[in-house]
């Protein structure tokens, strides 16, 4: 069950579990409904949003208590809400099924210049379903299930995706604007497993240039990223890129681990990050020691600091897939080093949260909600975007195929980054105009469904 719901509670934790005790002031007249009921998960449900619930002054006042748990949830939501989720321990049908949860890859439906429409294979976990299947990164994909993937039908054939445990894909190379080498694949449900940080060290005329590409922030990670780093520091990298184009987030301390190696003139009691909550929540500030020690597993700031770059600035690759966690190490970075963001506007996810649970003895209750708790921002006080955080040099990565496999130097935005830090040059820039996204198929933050 522990990987089973790494992939779904795609929330930032600043703690494991927390203990919840009834918020509702006596003169509220809620009736004490049987144990065990659905009424009676839904007053706890309300209790606790209105503990810890940024929008908590913003819930009604009077919730219908006899909907089902998740609806009634849903009712109790901010329309300014994107985030906030609640699942069943108990119940695998509550959670949030998308193509990568289940299947271990992501693509996406363009419309390229001329006003062709395909579909292109834009990630494959390793060690997943779609990895021993045969999927690849830049491959084409025609047809899902039998139905050739059109702008009119792109969007129900990705609905239809979760209903199924298979998938029947016609898939094909790309090659001079034709698809070619066409096949048929079959993937089947599965889980995929951690997926490794992956590092390449670039040379050129005596320059080396560092560049990690990182699939999630998970807890544990600062023994990889400290590895990878002291091999940057020992090769001499003067430059570095960080590409989070496809992380979703997930351990801030994960993230500040990472903030910690890069940027010169950063101590332990340096300013890392705010947290804004509701009124019960106040405001609370942290260290980028602090921050790195919410993790019990993690190397301590002033280890992970020993193998610092001591940078002036950094390139981070984006995409609408880049939220949470990347983007603090974004925005959280920019008071201490150059940020050079390379790529698409990110998600906008600048909220973080902790998983709710009933910690009671009885433990009766297996819900466990994912709410929005805090706003977050950085030493100076700069946050709020949620529309997302532009990039300063905008590419679309799908104006160029075949899409090259990832850390590969003629990547587009990684050979971006390349010849501006080779040769002062970036020949891609607003380039975003060629290519139509009709639709992607990883959508973790859109709606809370019912």
């Amino acid at each position: 069950m522990g990987r089973f719901l790494k992939f779904y509670m795609l929330t930032l934790l600043l703690l494991s579990t927390i203990a919840v005790n009834s918020c509702r002031s006596e003169e509220e007249a809620i009736p004490d409904f049987p144990d065990g009921s659905v009424e009676s998960v839904n007053v706890w449900v309300q209790d606790n949003m209105k503990r810890y619930y940024y929008w908590a002054d913003q819930m009604p006042s009077k919730p219908d208590y006899h909907l089902p748990v998740k609806k009634f949830f849903a009712s109790l939501l901010s329309q300014n809400d994107r985030f906030s989720s609640i699942v069943n321990t108990e119940d695998s049908s509550t959670y949030l099924r998308t193509v990568r949860n289940m299947y271990g890859f992501d693509y996406a439906v363009i419309q390229l210049a001329n006003g062709q429409i395909t579909a292109v294979i834009k990630l494959v976990l390793q060690d997943s379903p779609a990895q021993n299947a045969g999927l690849q990164r830049g491959m084409i994909i025609k047809k899902i299930n039998g139905s050739l993937i059109t702008a009119s039908n792109a969007e129900s054939l990705l609905n239809s995706i979760p209903d199924n445990t298979t998938l029947d894909l016609t898939v094909g190379d790309w090659e001079a604007g034709n698809v070619i080498n066409e096949k048929n694949i079959i993937v089947y449900y599965g889980f995929s497993l951690d997926q490794p940080i992956v590092s390449r060290i670039f040379d050129q005329n005596g320059k080396k240039t560092g560049y990690l590409y990182i699939y999630d922030f998970p807890d544990g990670m600062s023994q990889s990223l400290n590895q990878k780093f002291a091999e940057f520091k020992a090769a001499g990298v003067k430059d570095l890129v960080v590409d989070l184009r496809y992380n979703y987030g997930g351990s801030v301390a994960s993230a500040a681990a990472l903030c910690s190696m890069i940027p010169s003139g950063i101590t332990a009691n340096s300013p890392f990050i705010t947290y804004k909550g509701n009124k019960n929540g106040g405001e609370v500030k942290k260290t980028f020691a602090e921050q790195v020690a919410y993790d019990p597993t993690a190397l301590s700031f002033s280890a992970l600091h020993t193998n610092s770059l001591g940078l002036s600035r950094v390139f981070i690759l984006t995409s609408r897939n880049t939220a949470s966690a990347s983007e603090i190490v974004i925005n959280n970075l920019k008071p201490y080093v150059q940020v050079i963001q390379v790529g698409d506007t990110t998600l906008g996810k600048d909220m973080a949260g902790f998983a709710v649970t009933d910690d009671s003895k009885s433990q009766k209750i297996t819900w466990q909600i994912h709410p929005v708790i805090y706003k977050v921002y950085n030493a100076n006080g700069e946050g709020e975007y949620s529309g997302g955080i532009s990039p300063q040099i905008p590419i679309n990565e799908y104006t160029s195929l075949p899409l090259i496999q990832l850390g590969e130097s003629e990547e587009i935005l990684l050979h971006a980054v390349l010849n501006k830090i080779y040769s002062k040059s970036v020949n891609h820039e607003n380039s975003n105009n060629n290519v139509k996204i009709i639709t992607e198929s990883e959508k973790p933050f859109s709606i809370v469904k019912p």
